[in-house]
């Protein structure tokens, strides 16, 4: 993402500065989280990681950042709930029709996989995840199994019709090797479809204001602690395309759709507005859970220092002088039916070309950047 640019063609509300949100919404949101459910279920897998005040996996202990805490679980539904809204209420964008088996990588809650059940109550959903945070309550086409997405998969061959892995930044050792992994195990035909979100915001990393700065730094951390000491990318979302429309990934049909997600409900669009208020919400309650395990862990912050840290990410945040907002990215291929003629010879200048082609939320090109900024 280009620093320091601002949202395509997104007319500012007048009113934003002095936006609050009101008692209604957080009872909207509270009731949201009670519907989709975010308690852990019994299981034993349960010898869990206390660290910091928060609650971590112990099955492949350290693999993953982030906590398996209710806290999170919480967390974890305002991230379906955007994509839902992005996606405009659809669970996917590959064109699949009427599958027999899907696989969810890194299902965390397993919101989407709960969904997918409902949507294709003939299919046989498998959802996997470091940990059984699942709610208790599950259709009865869907089955949990703990497992690590690095670890090789013991899936016949052939045997999925859809992959769908979402939200995975920053947890996969190799991804080319993950991909090759889902061509093997899905059918002829079959789909993948891979969900991302950019670590990085429209914040300039060369100006001088303490929101830029504060934004900046996180996002650059992040980024190195990924290529330095875990080797798990968090800029995933650059290579995932380059990577599945490579001749060697063995994919075809790949197609990408790039979104904006406002930070904060500062756009006039009811649309965007509403992604920006829950964007907000997205920022200011993953904050915790996305630094506290790598900053003390890798970098050698203090827990106090952490936490210092979060309250001044969380206020710049809800600071209504912001025009904040990131990008989030969708790519989805094939794998090829048995017989079909494959182009071996498709290689970057195709990707540029599929690139040129992604679809910014609300037909937005960031070519036409235009802001109305009065108040």
């Amino acid at each position: 993402m280009s620093s320091g640019a601002e949202p395509a063609g997104i007319d500012v509300d007048s009113e934003y500065d002095n936006y609050v949100e009101d008692d209604d919404n957080d009872a909207d949101r509270m009731s949201f989280y009670a519907s989709t459910g975010g308690g852990s279920i019994a299981s034993k897998v349960t010898s869990y990681r206390y660290e910091n005040g928060r609650r971590y996996h112990s099955y492949r202990d350290g693999t993953y950042y982030a906590p398996n805490d209710e806290k999170y679980s919480n967390y974890e539904t305002i991230v379906h709930h955007l994509w839902l809204l992005t996606l405009n209420d659809q669970l996917f964008l590959a064109p699949i029709q009427e599958p027999q088996r899907i696989l969810d990588i890194g299902t965390g809650t397993g919101l989407w996989a709960i969904d997918m059940a409902d949507y294709f109550p003939n299919a046989e959903i498998t959802a996997t995840d470091l940990s059984p945070i699942h709610p208790p309550n599950l259709p009865p086409n869907l089955t949990f199994e703990i497992d690590d997405a690095n670890s090789s998969f013991t899936y016949p061959p052939s045997h999925f019709d859809f992959i769908h892995i979402r939200g995975l930044t920053g947890c996969i050792k190799s991804w080319p090797a993950l991909y090759s992994q889902c061509l093997h195990a899905l059918q002829p035909g079959g789909w993948i479809e891979h969900l991302e979100f950019s670590v990085e915001t429209s914040a300039s990393r060369t100006s001088s204001t303490y929101s830029d700065q504060i934004l900046t730094a996180f996002s650059q951390s992040v980024l190195h602690v990924g290529a330095t000491k875990t080797h798990m990318s968090f800029d995933v979302i650059n290579t995932m395309h380059p990577t599945l429309s490579h001749p060697s990934s063995g994919f075809v049909d790949v197609h990408t759709q790039t979104f904006i997600w406002p930070i904060g409900p500062w756009p006039k669009n009811a649309h965007l507005k509403d992604l920006g208020r829950w964007g907000e919400r997205n920022w200011c309650d993953g904050i915790d859970g996305w630094v506290m395990a790598l900053y003390t862990r890798l970098l050698g912050w203090t827990y106090e220092e952490v936490k210092a840290f979060v309250r001044d990410f969380q206020e710049v945040i809800k600071d209504r002088r912001g025009r904040l907002w990131q990008e989030v990215r969708v790519v989805y291929a094939r794998k090829p039916f048995e017989g079909e003629v494959v182009d071996k010879g498709v290689g970057g200048e195709e990707v540029e070309k599929e690139k040129e082609r992604d679809v910014k939320a609300g037909d937005i090109e960031e070519e036409e950047l235009d802001m109305d900024d009065t108040r």
